[in-house]
């Protein structure tokens, strides 16, 4: 017997800012009866980082292979085992996979892994902290008395290094666009200050908030984040560079922005770009002090909650490229 499934497929690559709605379609596929050791999952939550949009080019220029035409799109999901010829993961159990934006997926034993029982709910297991994580510890060796520029604080992964740098016994300043997000770094997320780089030059409004410099720059950003924090830096600032948002639909300036290549040289920075290949350490160090710290009440799950559909997916992902949504951006399936 077969089990028919709905889901997305690219069609076209992209090439500029095209919709992700004009790249996609949703297609009927059949799926087989789970073989030994497989499972069928019912997709229950999906998340959409904004690197997809990078994975859906016909050269992402990641270390990760991107999207071909025909192949089904997304990223990580989580689902209910509904059907099993797998020992231990018996009917009901919730995993994390990353098969794609698809209602049912047959999977391996080794392609899905069941969520941490000791997340308060299954969705928690889909954030960007191992990519916070890896860069605020081991590219920026933050510590307590640093003070932490994170650009684009109220995205998905800018969001939680903002956290992760409060729990590192950092002082937190974020930037994002307009007054709701900014109380939203500081009332929901306990950032230190917040910065709205609508409302003025970024540069003075970074140094009326560190007066004596930045000491890490957290960059998810890039163009005029970039400028500013080169500007605002103390003297051995460390910069990891995390993103390029700034230009990641297109070619635009806010993918190259300019280096004042003396003042870097007089203060020394350290301009760290860096990738995050979510190696077995890398997960074990986060997921080590992701539970914790929830439990602590030093970090919350930031997230936006979008109910609907796999067939939703697409122009959901165009929202949050768009800057519509703050946190982690989930659908939760209906």
């Amino acid at each position: 017997m077969t089990t028919k499934t709905n889901r997305v497929t690219l069609t076209q690559h992209r090439k500029g800012t095209e919709p992700t709605t004009t790249l996609t379609s949703v297609d009927e596929v059949e799926l087989p009866e789970p073989g030994a050791g497989e499972v069928l999952v019912r997709t229950t939550w999906l998340q959409l980082p904004a690197v997809l949009a990078d994975l859906m080019r016909p050269d992402p220029g990641l270390p990760m292979p991107g999207f071909e035409i025909g192949a089904t799109v997304g990223g990580p999901a989580i689902g209910t085992v509904v059907a099993s010829n797998a020992d231990d993961l018996p009917v009901g159990t919730a995993v994390v996979h990353r098969l794609g934006w698809q209602d049912l997926v047959v999977a391996s034993a080794a392609e899905v892994f069941p969520v941490h029982p000791g997340l308060p709910e299954p969705q928690y297991a889909l954030n960007q902290g191992t990519t916070a994580y890896h860069g605020l510890v081991d590219i920026a060796e933050v510590g307590p008395g640093d003070v932490v520029f994170v650009s684009g604080a109220a995205g998905g992964v800018g969001s939680m290094a903002g956290q992760i740098a409060k729990a590192l016994g950092a002082r937190v300043i974020g930037s994002a666009g307009g007054p709701a997000k900014c109380a939203y770094l500081v009332d929901e997320l306990g950032f230190d200050v917040a910065i709205d780089y609508r409302a003025g030059d970024l540069a003075e409004q970074l140094r009326a908030a560190a007066p004596d410099g930045i000491t890490v720059f957290f960059d998810t950003v890039g163009g005029d984040a970039f400028e500013a924090a080169v500007k605002a830096a103390a003297h051995g600032a460390r910069f990891a560079l995390c993103g390029a948002l700034a230009g990641q639909l297109d070619d635009s300036e806010g993918a190259h922005p300019r280096l004042d290549i003396m003042t870097a040289i007089v203060k020394e920075l350290v301009i760290r770009p860096f990738s995050t290949l979510h190696t077995p350490e890398q997960i074990i160090a986060w997921n080590t002090h992701y539970g914790q710290w929830l439990a602590e009440g030093r970090i919350v799950y930031p997230a936006t909650i979008v109910d609907g559909g796999i067939a939703d997916a697409p122009a959901v992902l165009d929202g949050m490229l768009a800057g519509a949504y703050r946190g982690n951006v989930l659908i939760r399936v209906q």
